[in-house]
């Protein structure tokens, strides 16, 4: 199992970006994928989660109403969809699988992780 996450970039505060997660080497169906970010110096952090086979969302409190997780089953994509960005929101930003379904904020249940795209947000 393989993640490949891209989109990342330099954009100015209030804008927006779209991360987007391929999965390859199997099928997601029961699968969920989440998204973390570290900014620098600081311990990862979970954004968004999303279980694939219902759709079913969770968001950290920093990011609900401005971040959008999302997916198509048919490309095996998870994205993140990212409005109103603040300079807070600067960090490296990871996509993860949990085997387990599970879509929640702790790190150790997600099995697979893809290597980070940098997001910077300037103010």
């Amino acid at each position: 199992v393989q993640l490949q996450a891209s989109g990342g970039g330099l954009v100015q505060a209030g804008g927006s970006l779209r991360l987007s997660c391929a999965a390859s080497g199997r099928t997601f169906s029961s699968y969920s994928t989440g998204w973390f970010r570290q900014p620098p110096g600081k311990e990862p952090e979970f954004v968004a989660g999303i279980k694939w086979s219902s759709g079913r969302t969770h968001y950290a409190d920093s990011v609900k109403g401005r971040f959008t997780i999302s997916r198509d089953n048919a490309k095996n994509t998870v994205y993140l969809q990212m409005n109103s960005l603040k300079p807070e929101d600067t960090a490296v930003y990871h996509c993860a699988a949990a085997s387990s379904g599970y879509y929640g904020n702790s790190v150790s249940p997600y099995d697979f992780w893809g290597q980070g795209t940098l997001v910077t947000v300037s103010s």
